[in-house]
């Protein structure tokens, strides 16, 4: 047994992964995303778990999730009523760190490769946490300003430097993961900017790895517009107050 599964107690009987992957209307695509990661996860011969999150749905997601579960048992889908996709990845994130020794996060938007995955996985031992960097990624000046707020939000807070503070491409290992969920509040918006902040401060040892991008051709982008405008200074207030916490130290 590799230190990656040796957490907290049952450690025989943990994962190596747990793949979260938060859903909301994406019914056109999301079976084969699913069965895209299953398959990429496989072949990489790893004990793992996928877990699709439905965020309250109102279109077919689940049922389509839930077909492709008959086939495979590592899929396993998780419907509940919409919270938000902050709180959507939260839950995923505190299953994962609680059942196995690295925690995932990708969308289920098509937006990034599942092919990506094998190189953060195989650099995993010389880090904390993966995180991607997100390339040839089309944006509106609105997006493009809130993304940069949010890499400049966590650099002031917390020294993070990350190139995409965001990024929802993520390989955590559980133990730098649990100390920082344990001040997130499950209302957070944008939890991956505070985790990124909190890794950051915790000293935890972070590498970055180019991920190539692409337009979605199907589903909708939940926030626009204005709507996106004042979640990004809901995110803002919400990250300022998490930058007076003091997670534990990683030790190296």
């Amino acid at each position: 047994m590799t230190d990656d599964a040796a957490v907290g107690g049952g450690a025989a009987a943990r994962l190596e992964l747990c793949a979260v992957m938060p859903v909301y209307n994406e019914e056109e695509i999301v079976g084969e995303v699913a069965e895209r990661w299953l398959e990429t996860l496989d072949s990489l011969g790893i004990d793992y778990e996928l877990v699709a999150i439905v965020d309250g749905a109102t279109d077919a997601s689940e049922q389509v999730l839930r077909a492709v579960a008959e086939r495979h048992r590592r899929l396993v889908v998780d419907a509940k009523p919409n919270t938000g996709h902050g709180p959507t990845i939260l839950r995923g994130y505190r299953r994962g760190a609680a059942t196995a020794g690295w925690v995932f996060q990708t969308d289920s938007d098509d937006e990034m490769p599942a092919g990506s995955f094998g190189e953060l996985w195989e650099i995993r031992h010389e880090a904390d946490a993966v995180i991607g960097i997100r390339t040839s990624r089309n944006q509106s000046p609105g997006r493009r300003a809130i993304t940069r707020a949010a890499r400049l939000t966590a650099r002031a807070a917390f020294g993070c430097r990350l190139a995409d503070v965001n990024c929802p491409y993520r390989l955590m290992r559980s133990s730098a993961l649990v100390p920082l969920l344990a001040v997130i509040p499950d209302d957070t918006f944008a939890p991956n900017v505070a985790i990124s902040g909190l890794l950051a401060r915790s000293g935890a040892r972070m590498l970055e790895v180019p991920v190539p991008h692409r337009d979605r051709t199907t589903g909708v982008v939940s926030i626009l517009g204005l709507g996106a405008l004042r979640a990004a200074v809901r995110s803002f207030g919400q990250i300022v107050r998490l930058s007076r916490a003091r997670p534990p130290r990683i030790s190296p």
